[in-house]
């Protein structure tokens, strides 16, 4: 089976991260978005890989160059960026007829029976019910777990279950075809191609589609979605780093300490992911993620992003305080 991953957004939601990262690059967990993707996917036996680049399409490939050498994989340029149905229409070239797919969108982390989902037979889509539903693609299905109907970002909700960016699609044939009769014919929902205006042309011509329900997902947009993500991961991660070079340093798990990274004087977590090669000196951080090569000195950290080769350094004072004596440093 051969999945289309595509990473072409630009972002903007976690801005300033993404002026200079793609956002399936942005650290969570010990590991970028895009890893947890690639691992699980690979773990369930998924062998190649579409990759539909855009914005900062360089550093994905140069990522995946130098963390997934070995991996079967292509790239395909989206440019104008004119929606997902057109992402996974530039990776038709590159499946077989009527191979069998999984798409899954780059910013999404998912609690997942992978293995399941990609052996079951015909179309599947994950779906999660959601509070709010109205800035997602929605799946309408019955009793039997037929869906019937999808669409995107409804002004009048109809279903509250999101579909949450896993497809496995069976016909793959179908899709790409009906994706290229919008695609030539124009026709755009609120000004792009929709995945699910691709998927529904299939539905109305009879293929059948199944609801497959998803037990976590992260839509990884938002900051404080990406750092409740963090958190969630870092109970996955093994604690049993060697602390023997961190200096006046106590560690309260769950966390994630890079490689090389420097910490003295510090007191680390709960839930706080450390970059590789990180120096932290005289410092608290705690629920947040600090990227590869960051610096920081004389800071309280909480609920922060802090990205690579960052300098962040706070005021330090000394104090010689007597008595009924009260002052306000805030």
């Amino acid at each position: 089976m051969k999945a289309i991953i595509p990473v072409a957004g630009a972002g903007t939601r976690l801005r300033p991260h993404t002026y200079t990262h793609p956002k399936a690059l942005i650290p969570v967990g010990g590991k970028t978005i895009l890893a947890h993707i690639l691992d699980s996917l690979q773990e369930s036996g998924v062998t190649d890989f579409v990759f539909v680049v855009g914005y900062l399409g360089e550093k994905i490939k140069d990522y995946i160059t130098k963390h997934y050498p070995h991996l079967p994989c292509s790239f395909v340029e989206q440019s104008n960026r004119a929606g997902l149905g057109e992402a996974i229409y530039l990776a038709k070239p590159f499946i077989a007829n009527n191979e069998e797919i999984i798409i899954v969108l780059g910013d999404t982390v998912l609690e997942v029976n992978w293995k399941e989902i990609i052996s079951l037979p015909g179309n599947h889509l994950a779906i999660k019910k959601v509070e709010d539903p109205r800035g997602f693609g929605l799946a309408e299905f019955n009793e039997n777990q037929e869906i019937f109907r999808v669409v995107e970002k409804p002004n009048i909700p109809k279903s509250n279950y999101a579909l949450v960016g896993l497809y496995k699609i069976s016909n793959s044939k179908m899709l790409f075809d009906c994706l290229e009769n919008n695609i030539k014919s124009n026709a755009k929902t609120q000004g792009e191609f929709h995945l699910t205006d691709g998927i529904q042309c299939m539905i109305e011509q009879g293929e059948k589609f199944h609801a497959y329900r998803v037990n976590n997902w992260f839509d990884c947009g938002k900051k404080e979605v990406l750092l409740e993500t963090n958190c969630l991961l870092l109970k996955k991660v093994p604690q049993d780093f060697d602390t023997s070079s961190f200096k006046n340093t106590v560690i309260i798990p769950p966390v994630f300490i890079g490689a090389n990274a420097e910490l003295t004087n510090a007191v680390i977590g709960p839930n706080a992911s450390i970059g590789e090669g990180a120096v932290i000196r005289n410092a608290v951080i705690s629920h947040s993620i600090i990227g590869e090569f960051a610096k920081l000195q004389d800071v309280v950290l909480h609920e922060s992003i802090i990205g690579s080769d960052a300098l962040v350094k706070g005021n330090r004072q000394s104090l010689n305080i007597g008595d009924n004596t009260e002052i306000d440093l805030s």
